[in-house]
């Protein structure tokens, strides 16, 4: 009997915005570590921009992507990569790009909403070939409904299955860490709602400043590049209920109910909205200048690089609960983190001295993974004083590059952990208030020293 070992399918994958940061910072070496980890797996390259480059350049620069993934070896795997200059918005030049392409083929989007907008629609005049998948980057439109045009433009296209939305947070090995703490724990499962719960707060501050990203962050800000994305998307994991499955109709679905359910603090985004800038200072040694003042930023913009929300998530689980979602840059420490914070109990014994503010404090950990388990306990000198001690463990962390594991679902077509059409537009609505307010001028921009730990003001909670 002769064995015939079936080849797997060549995918082409072509990136739009290929010259740009994201694509060599990001993409490729994403795509080399895949290619090492998966030897199986069989990919053609292409890129399109719209920067002069040559082959040489090209070549070159996946050879240093694929280099600082330790993946240099991975290049001959890709055969003959090409780069082309093209305007992706225009329908004849988007023919010519696709026009000797077939069998499976990604078209990754690298560029800004925009230009996104305007590709797909360019290319409702253009024969795709029949296996064709999206993959856009966030965020998706510029309001909800710009997101609801290009949901209704991709639709047009595609079907939504075919469609990757990308959130990185949405990596499998924080998403499952999430998942795995609250539904398969006895200790955590039965107390995770209002009954129990006092607060919840969903933080990424960093440590990093603008470096260098001036020409995208200076007219999206903190809030709608992290909160409206990737913060409202971990909210949507906590607050969900449970799904029958972890495929991509029921989790997505259960997410998607759950962002329906939230809304801005009271429906008062002035008083459950804080936003501020940075101004010149130190972290670890090195002087940071203003962010008025970092190459590319135009002040009158009044953007902000520290911003905080607080949500409510109107169901019978959650409803009274604050949800705050935090994330600002140049940060004296970086904290990336889910704290619930328990209700205190009802009663403690006389003879227990020291009443404790909470009921305890779960801390999830996203950057590095772990888990934090702070209990009020007693003994020490005095054996009936309560004191706090923390239970702490690794979580099971990856390897793998964030945007290794996003390509490698993007490849295989498996959309269960990207962002659903109606979950992309639910983010833009529980913002949008806040903006408004924002742009009206009714939250004032504060200001904090790079390094510092924000304003000072903001150590106490907004609602």
């Amino acid at each position: 009997m002769v064995i015939v070992k079936t080849m797997a399918k060549t995918t082409t994958l072509l990136i739009f915005g290929a010259s740009g940061d994201l694509t060599s910072r990001l993409l490729l070496p994403a795509l080399g570590q895949l290619l090492k980890r998966d030897p199986d797996r069989q990919v053609t390259l292409r890129g399109a921009g719209t920067d002069p480059w040559s082959a040489r350049r090209w070549g070159d620069a996946v050879r240093a992507s694929f280099a600082s993934a330790d993946a240099a070896d991975m290049v001959d795997r890709l055969g003959e990569t090409t780069y082309t200059q093209a305007d992706i918005t225009d329908v004849a030049e988007l023919k010519k790009l696709l026009a000797d392409i077939h069998g499976p083929l990604v078209m990754y989007f690298a560029v800004p909403p925009a230009v996104t907008m305007a590709a797909c629609t360019a290319l409702q005049d253009v024969p795709l070939p029949q296996d064709t998948v999206f993959a856009l980057e966030k965020p998706f439109g510029g309001n909800e409904d710009s997101a609801k045009t290009l949901n209704a433009t991709l639709r047009a296209l595609v079907p939504e299955n075919k469609i990757f939305r990308v959130d990185h947070f949405l990596g499998r090995p924080t998403l499952l860490n999430i998942l795995g703490v609250r539904f398969a724990n006895r200790l955590v499962e039965p107390i995770w709602s209002a009954d129990h719960v006092q607060s919840v707060l969903v933080r990424y501050d960093e440590s990093l400043a603008l470096e260098g990203r001036a020409r995208y962050y200076d007219k999206a800000g903190a809030l709608v590049d992290m909160i409206q994305s990737h913060l409202l998307q971990v909210l949507a994991v906590l607050a969900m209920e449970e799904p029958v499955d972890l495929d991509e109709v029921d989790l997505r679905d259960a997410k998607s109910a759950a962002l329906r359910a939230t809304h801005i603090w009271e429906d008062n985004p002035v008083r459950a909205s804080r936003r501020a800038r940075y101004t010149a200072g130190t972290i670890d040694g090195r002087p940071l200048p203003s962010y008025v003042d970092e190459e590319g930023v135009d002040p009158s913009l009044d953007t902000e690089t520290l911003a905080e929300i607080v949500c409510e998530v109107r169901t019978s689980r959650w409803t009274g609960v604050p949800f705050t979602l935090r994330s600002g840059k140049a940060l004296g420490e970086k904290k990336a983190q889910i704290v619930v914070t328990l209700r205190p109990v009802r009663h403690i014994p006389e003879g227990l001295s020291g009443k404790p503010a909470d009921g305890g404090v779960l801390r999830i950990g996203l950057s590095p993974d772990r888990i934090e388990l702070e209990l009020n306990v007693n003994g020490g000198d005095d054996p009936f004083a309560l004191r706090r001690e923390v239970l702490s463990t690794k979580l099971g962390s990856s390897t793998l590059l964030a945007y290794t594991e996003v390509l490698s679902q993007v490849l295989d077509g498996d959309v269960a952990l990207s962002v659903r059409a109606d979950a992309a537009e639910e983010c833009w609505r529980i913002i949008e208030p806040v903006l408004d307010a924002w742009k009206r001028g009714d939250v004032p921009l504060e200001e904090y020293a790079a390094g510092s730990d924000g304003p000072a003001e903001w150590a106490t909670s907004t609602v």
